[in-house]
């Protein structure tokens, strides 16, 4: 039996892919022109998102795979925003799909989404960085919310 790879992009991919059926199954087009606009907006959010938070991890010579020890608090730069910015980026990219793909239905993946991958990587993330980093993550938390 193969081994599932437990990671966002699959998630994601996963998600998209539910998108893309709901799509097949019940399409009611709504969102238009004005959804590929968003779509658009919504793509480069996410993807600057994604970007600037691989620099500031890898200027701070951490990792950004998940399930793996940080080696150093990244508060800098998009993390100053979020304290979850790869995820959020995800986030923008499903809602992208949702938009493109014109299913106004698939919204209601969304919040389901965030619950995945606050369930299967927020939440040991920042219990390691809690145990890691102390303080210096209660700090960072208090001032940085976990998504927006």
């Amino acid at each position: 039996m193969p081994k599932v790879v437990d990671l966002p992009p699959v998630w994601l991919m996963a998600f998209i892919g539910a998108v893309w059926l709901l799509d097949r199954l019940l399409p009611m087009p709504l969102f238009g022109g004005t959804g590929d606009l968003l779509a658009a907006v919504f793509g480069v959010m996410g993807a600057g998102l994604f970007a600037g938070a691989l620099w500031e991890m890898g200027r701070a010579r951490t990792t950004v795979i998940p399930h793996r020890a940080a080696t150093a608090l990244v508060t800098t730069g998009v993390f100053g925003l979020s304290r979850n910015p790869i995820y959020l980026g995800d986030v923008a990219f499903l809602l992208a799909a949702i938009l493109w793909l014109d299913v106004p239905v698939g919204l209601l993946l969304v919040p389901l989404f965030m619950r995945v991958i606050r369930d299967r990587f927020i939440l040991e993330e920042e219990a390691r960085l809690r145990a890691g980093f102390g303080a210096a993550f209660d700090v960072w938390a208090a001032r940085v919310r976990r998504w927006l």
